[in-house]
Formats: structure tokens, sequence, C-alpha cells
């Protein structure tokens, strides 16, 4: 009786003889491939370069070109080669269905000798399509190349190999120089194997075919049911894949095999070699259409989910990274449009915005000019006006501070160090300045956060006192950064407020481009020459200046420009200026002034010693040698040579002086000779030298007379350049009244002379005229330098003086000189400038000098040199004045007795002199 087993054995035998017409199991050689399972009806390439492989294929060649491929157990990584390898390449599978690669398509070529030519027997053979893709039971050429997937062999047991296989024909075959094999294989049908042998190089085994069971074709309404949703699942499956070709599509829509359907897919789905085995060995019909349709659903599952995946993960992709994507598309198609730096531009640019960390309006405002600079052709010029605008805001310093030499003790002296190296005496600027560090720190000390407001200080006095150089002494005493505009002849409103930027051409004011220029918030600003600012039709830039030095104001300081506002609060504003009638009073309201007096003789001998001699010895290559200036050479400078209140004639003049010298001695050999160095040069300037230095003398104060003179006075002015002597002149002549002024004067001037010959008419009876009727005589007053303009109130006393000597023909005494207003009722009042008019006295070698009575407290305040150089007679009164310039003979008899019994202490009532007819009674003059 036959086992169990022996009994199936028979069965199979029988169902593969009526399959192969042949009786009993047939032998194989054996080809083991690794992750690749072969389906019948199907075609692939393939390489063989190991030894086993290869004499399995010269076996199956001299034989019935029949060979059996098995897949490998186990992965790749987990059987150890044994130096033998196949390269596998697929065409129509996935990878994972035909090894680790196929033979890439743009390298496959076609072969045509007549050794790889296809036998005529194999039925349904067709050239592959353009896309590389094979339709079931077609040929394909073979490569011409190894290529890169390979497979690797393990052994010809029976247990390396799974048992079921596919039993495959060679039908193109090409030995390569090499010994290895090029082959095209075509599945013929399944199999199983029965036992297995060695032979010397390759494995042999018998295999009994796998006949399929049940209903094999669709006649049955439920397996064409089931065929139809497998078709169905498989298109979509090749949608989601999108490694499906068209050709394998049509092939599985349009066959009527179950059997064929089911080898086609399971030769391209992408899923493990156990899979398709388990898909391989299913006799029955039905099953395996079921378990193809659950394989693909899993897939199309899996797929779904992983589509589903895919965009949650994309949905909740973060902005930036969305920006970044679409930033980097955007540079790409700017670069096709020739575009491609602007994108970068437009990031450095607002990287650049952004580092200079502006408040939140400005940075809101320049990225919406930004985001419309985006949407412009970049040579659009709407594009050039904004990108020019952001390039201001993003140059701008907003917030950003120098650091500050401290206000302690040490850092206070250190301040008060710096400016005294600078310059000499200006006692109440340095003050000022020193007040300003002791203030600020101990405004930090309470609150390290707290600041306070710059102040707006005005240095106001004659050219080249100092101010201008005094701001950069302030600016390092500070240890701030120092930015200078010069105002003189501004008279455009735009200057100071800038444009609107949609003109062409437009820029920020020059407040704001020194504020670029500076980079920092807090630095010295120093507005030079703000008297000498002008008006016209384009506005006034003195009044755009109110909102610039107002404290309360500039702290949202707005420019047409920029149409933001701009915090200028922590700048120290300095301004300069050398009068302050011509500066409008809102705006002259606004600072602290400061008054930078010119210099006495004394001031400036130690200004040129300590500072102007060296400066100019090093500028013109002499610091090394020995040359020295004594200290009668200097004054003799400042005396003749020099005609001014500051130094900078002066500082001309030593540099004459320097260059001269220097000239002699280059020509004397010093520094070309070795054995001349400079530094052995030696030179003492002296009086006797400055004539051959110099020249001549260029001032000799001709507008003062050594002796007195009839109608000759001498008055005191003060202008713009410092102080100044002004001699007056009268002359008289019969007529009918009238005054001639001539010398260029002003109307105030004019008025002055017109209030001081009616006084003198109202007091003529106190005096000796020599004239008998004011109303029929002529006077013509003259000041001399008639092309320099003069104007001024403190010129009163002055003309009055000058009438006085005139009508009595007696000269007033010589060396006195004068200034004050008078008023119509003889009245002495105060002026200004005191020091500069007092150093012009000294100057034209005035011996005394007559100041209003209120000018007292000034004279106490000026340097020791000054009052021992001159003699001061304060006055009240037009009389006093008149008293002590002439003698008594000009007084009438009675106030002669009048004044002598006055002093006597016995005052007597004079009787007084009948009037003339006509004349009304004059009154005393008060005091």
């Amino acid at each position: 009786m036959k086992s169990k087993g022996a009994a199936k054995h028979d069965g199979v035998s029988r169902l593969f003889q009526a399959f192969t017409g042949k009786t009993g199991a047939e032998e194989f050689p054996l080809l083991p491939l690794r992750d690749l399972v072969l389906f019948p009806q199907t075609v692939i390439p393939i390489f063989i370069t190991y030894k086993a492989g290869i004499a399995a294929v010269e076996a199956a060649l001299g034989k019935d070109f029949r060979l059996f491929t098995a897949c490998l157990k186990g992965p790749a990584e987990s059987v150890a080669p044994q130096g033998n390898e196949a390269a596998v390449s697929g065409s129509g599978s996935s990878p994972a269905s035909s090894g680790t690669a196929g033979i890439p398509e743009n390298r496959r070529q076609r072969n045509n000798t007549q050794e790889n030519s296809i036998p005529a027997s194999l039925p349904n053979s067709v050239s592959p399509g353009k896309t590389g893709r094979l339709f079931p039971q077609s040929l394909w050429p073979l490569p011409s190349q190894k290529q890169n997937a390979r497979v690797l062999y393990a052994g010809t047991g029976s247990g390396d190999t799974w048992r079921t296989g596919t039993v495959v024909r060679i039908v193109q075959h090409l030995k390569l120089p090499d010994n290895t094999y090029r082959l095209v294989l075509q599945g013929e049908y399944r199999a199983n194997i029965v036992s297995t042998q060695e032979q010397k190089d390759y494995g042999v085994v018998k295999i009994v075919p796998i006949t399929a069971v049940g209903v094999t074709d669709l006649s049955s309404p439920e397996i064409a049911a089931l065929a139809r949703t497998v078709q169905k699942s498989f298109a979509q499956y090749a949608e989601l894949s999108k490694k499906i070709g068209a050709e394998t599509l049509t092939a599985a829509d349009r066959t009527e095999s179950p059997e064929r359907l089911v080898n086609l897919i399971g030769n391209t789905l992408s899923v493990k070699a156990e899979r398709k085995i388990e898909l391989l060995s299913i006799e029955d019909a039905k099953t395996r259409l079921e378990k193809t349709l659950e394989m693909l659903e899993l897939e199309n599952e899996i797929f779904g989910i992983q589509k589903n995946i895919s965009g949650k993960v994309k949905s909740r992709m973060e902005k930036t990274q969305r920006e970044y994507i679409l930033h980097e598309q955007l540079r790409e198609i700017n670069k096709e449009l020739g575009k491609e730096g602007a994108e970068d531009e437009f990031a450095d640019l607002e990287k650049a915005i952004v580092e200079r960390r502006p408040p939140e309006e400005i940075l809101a405002k320049a990225k919406k000019e930004l985001n419309r600079l985006r949407k412009l052709q970049p040579f659009s010029p709407e594009a050039g006006v904004i990108r020019g605008y952001l390039e201001w805001i993003s140059d701008l310093p907003w917030g950003e501070y120098s650091s500050e030499a401290g206000a302690e003790q040490g850092d206070l002296t250190a301040a008060e160090r710096i400016l005294n190296e600078d310059h000499f005496d200006m006692h109440k600027a340095k003050e000022r300045i020193l007040e300003f560090i002791a203030v600020r720190e101990l405004t930090q000390r309470e609150n390290k956060e707290a600041g306070i407001k710059g102040p707006i200080l005005c240095f106001v006095g004659p050219p080249g006192t100092g101010k201008t150089s005094l701001g950069k002494s302030v600016a390092r005493a500070l240890g701030r950064r120092f930015v200078r505009i010069s105002l003189g002849g501004v008279r455009d409103e735009a200057e100071i407020r800038g444009h609107r930027k949609t003109y062409v051409g437009a820029l920020p004011g020059k407040i704001i481009q020194s504020m670029r220029k500076a980079e920092v918030s807090n630095p010295v600003f120093l507005l030079d020459e703000i008297d000498k600012l002008s008006s016209d039709f384009r506005g006034d830039p003195a009044s755009a200046l109110l909102e610039v030095l107002d404290p309360e104001q500039n702290v949202n300081f707005s420019d047409h420009y920029l149409e933001v506002p701009y915090d200028l609060s922590k700048v120290l504003f300095i301004a300069t200026a050398n009068s302050l009638h011509t500066i409008p009073y809102p705006l002259l309201d606004r600072m602290e002034i400061i008054e930078i007096p010119g210099y006495g003789e004394n001031e400036k001998l130690t200004i040129a010693q300590q500072f102007l001699v060296p400066k100019e010895l090093k500028e013109n290559g002499l610091s090394s040698a020995r040359i020295s200036f004594k200290d009668e050479a200097i004054l003799e400078i400042e005396r003749y040579w020099t005609m001014e209140s500051g130094v900078r004639s002066l500082e001309r003049e030593i540099a004459r002086c320097a260059r001269r010298i220097a000239r002699g001695a280059v020509e004397n050999g010093y520094g070309a000779d070795p054995e001349k160095p400079v530094s052995s040069f030696k030179k003492e300037v002296q009086r006797e030298d400055l004539e051959k230095l110099l020249g001549r003398r260029k001032y000799k104060n001709d507008v003062v007379y050594k002796e007195a003179r009839v109608g000759v006075s001498y008055g005191l002015a003060w202008t713009e350049t410092g102080g100044t002597m002004l001699p007056v002149e009268t002359i008289r002549f019969e007529g009918h009244g009238d005054l001639i002024m001539t010398g260029n004067l002003g109307d105030v001037m004019k008025e002055s002379a017109r209030i001081a010959l009616s006084f003198l008419r109202s007091v003529q009876d106190h005096y000796t005229f020599t004239v008998d009727d004011i109303g029929k005589t002529d006077f013509h007053i003259h000041v001399p330098e008639g092309a320099i303009p003069k104007d001024g109130p403190s010129a009163g006393i002055t003309l009055a003086s000058s009438l006085l000597s005139t009508l009595c023909g007696t000269a007033p005494k010589p060396a006195i000189a004068m200034t004050g207003e008078l008023t119509l009722t003889g009245r002495v009042l105060p002026i200004g400038g005191l020091k500069e008019k007092l150093l012009a006295a000294i100057r034209n070698g005035m011996e005394k000098v007559l100041l209003p009575g209120d000018n007292r407290e000034d004279w106490e305040e000026l340097d020791k040199d000054i009052k021992d150089r001159l003699s001061i007679d304060f006055v009240e009164s037009a009389e006093e004045v008149f008293a002590i310039l002439f003698n008594e003979s000009i007084l009438q008899k009675t106030e002669t007795k009048r004044k002598t019994a006055k002093k006597n202490g016995k005052p007597k009532a004079v009787a007084a002199k009948p009037l003339s007819k006509g004349k009304k009674p004059a009154k005393l003059p008060p005091g």
C-alpha cells in the first residue's frame, strides 16, 4: 500500500505529464536569484556573473535552453557571498521585484547580432516600447554593458532557496569575453522543487509543475467580477505608485485569463519576495485572485495613508519654511527673467533695516515700502525712489549711542583738562559743559537707563575766537561723535527739513544727513553761522530750525523725505553766531546764549605761545627745529599786522613767518645735508625781524589823530568782527538848519545824530556857543571809512560831543573814547560788547574811556590786563560827559557861578537869561 506522500507525488507527476507531455519529474539546472521572483508569461533581461550560475546556463544551453529559477531565502546581508555574483536587470517590474536595481532605461542598447537573434518558435514576440517597459511574453534585447544591479549567490542547497519557483526559457544569450553571460529569460510555468542534487559546479533540481485548479477562465460570473475588481484595484495602484507602464495596464485590462492576470500583476508589485512566493505557490485560481486583490488593496491603503500624512505634514509646515520655498522659487523665476540678484538685494535690505532696531512705526513703514518694491520692475523710476528711501532708513542710527566719558571726579577733571588743552580762557563755556557732565552723572546714578535732554547752546562772539573748534573739544571731552553743518547762506527750508521723496533728486535735510554721517543718536551737533541764515520764496529755514532746537519738540522731528519721526532729543546742539541781532527771536529763545568775547593783547600772546606757534611750526615742517618767538615780536604782530578781536589773522601771520623761516632753512641746506639735520636749525624771532619776514606794517591807526581837534570825537563800536574805533567829524556853515550825514550811516545812527542836535539846541543856554542862531546853521557830520556800513545806537553820546565841540569851537581832550546811547533828555544808556570795544580802544592808543554807569558790573568781570591798560569814567548823563571832555570855558557864566557856588556849599539862585524871540525855555539835563 502506497504512503500518502507517494500518492501525492504520483498525482503531481500525472499533472506534469499532462502539461509537458513527458512522464515523471523533470530535471533542470538551478539558477538561484537574490530578491527576484520570476512569474510565468513575463520576460526579463539578466546578467550571470557567478561561477555556479554560468555553469547552470551552459548546462541549459547544452540541453533544451530551460532553467529553474528560485529565490534565495533571507536578507542580502545575512548571506555570505562566495565570491560569485549575478547581475540582474529588470524592466517591467519594480525594484523590489527585480532585485536591488534595474538597468537604467537610457543606458539600454539594442544588440542585433546573429548570436542573439530571437528564436522564431517563440509566440507573441514584440519589441519594447519607447518607455522601456515590456509586454507580457515579449522579448527584450540584450544590454551591451555591465550594469550596477547585482544579486548575491549563496549556494545550491535546497534549504538556501524557496521551494517554489519558475521554469524559464533562455530566449537570448550572449557570452562576454570574461566568460559571463547576458540573458533574456521568459517565464513558462510555476513548479515546486521535489529534490536537489549537486553537480560539479551547479545544482540540479527535480521539479513538478503547479497546475491551476478550479475555474481558470472568466466564464464564471464570480470569477469575472473578482477579476474586474482586481483590474480596477491594479489601475488605482498604478496611478498611486507612478511606476507601472501604460503597456502593462493595457495588457492587464485586456487579458481573459485569471492566471495570466495574476502573473502580470505579481511581476510588477513592489512587495517582499516572501509575499510573491506565496502568490506564486497558490494553486486555486480564485484564491490567487483574492490574494492578489488583498495585496493590491493593502498597497493602495498604504499609499493613501502616506498621501494623507504628507498632506498633514505640508499643512503643518511653518510659515518661514513656506516662505523659504516660495522665495527659492521666486529666485529661480527672477533668474530666468534677468532679475537674479533682486531678491537677494531685498533680503539684505530688510536685514539691514531690522538690525538697526528702529521703532515699530518706522519698521512697519519700511516693510510696507519693501513689499511695494518687490512688486515693481527693477528699472522703473518708482523702484529707484523706494530703494533710495529704504537705504536711508537702513543707514540712519536708531537708538545707537556712543559711549560717553563718565562724570566721576577723575573723568570730570579729565574733561576739564581736555577743554583747557584745546582752548585758552572761555570760562563761561567750559563751566557750562562741566555742569552738563556733572548733571548727567548724577542722573545716571539714580537711574542708569535715564538720560538728560541735550541742551541747545549758542556760542556768540567775533570770528577767530575759537567757537567752532570749541565744539570739537566739547565732543572730545564728552566722548561723543562730532558733526558740523554750515548754515551760512542757506535760504531754502528743504535744506533743513528735506524734500518730498517724490521729487527728482530728493534728499533728506542737512540734519538727517549729518545724523547718518555721525552713525550714533547722541552726537555733538554744531550748527555753524546760525546768524547768517536767509530766506526767500522757498521758505524760511530759521523757522524750520524751531522744531530742531526745541527740546520739547525735537523728540519727534519730522523730515519731509523720511515721513516718519526721528528722535533728536539726545543730541547736544551747539550753534555759533557772530551777532544775535539777525537771529529771529523765537529761534533765539530756544537757545542758551554763551558769549565768547574777543581777546586782549596778553590773551593773544598766551594763545600764540601755547597753541599757534607750535601748530604752525608742525604744519611747516619745523617741529623738530629750535625756533622761538619773543613776546615782543608777537605783540608787535598783534598791533601792526592784525586788527581783530580773534586770533585768525594772528595765526596767518605766524604761519607766514614759519614759511619764510622754513625757506631759509632749506636754502642753507638743513634737512638735505646729513650733517645739518632740521633739529640743529635754530632761530629766535625778534621784533626787528618782523619787517623782513612779514613786510611793511599793515595798520598804523591813521583814524586817530595824535592831537586834539575841534569837532572830532572818538566813539567805540561793536561789529561782527570785533570792536573798532569810530571817529566822528563835524563842521558847520551858514545855511537853513540842515543836518548832512555821510559815511554810509544806517538809520539808527542818523536818528542818533538828530537826537544829539535836538538835545544841544535844548540846552544851548548852558554852553557858550559861537553860533548865534542854530536854526540858520547847517551841520555836516562825517564818519571816516565811508565804504564800511555803520549802524547802532551806541554812538549817540559821541555824535553829541562832536557837535558840541563844533558849536563851542573847543577841541575835546585827547586820547579819550566814549560809548553810549543818548536819549532826547540827555541820559546815557548802557551798551553791549564792552570787552570788544575796550580792546579796540587799547589797540588805538586810548588812555581813558567813558562808559555808561549801568555797565559797571560788566567792567568788574573783565580781565586784569584790560583794566590796567585803561582809565574808566562812568557817566549817567550827557552833562557829565561834556564836563570830562571839555574845560569849564564852554559853560555860560551863570552856569560857572552856579557850579562854583555848588562847590562852596552855597548855592545861589540865578536869574534865567531872557529867551530870544521865538525860543522856548530849555530843560536842564537830569542829574
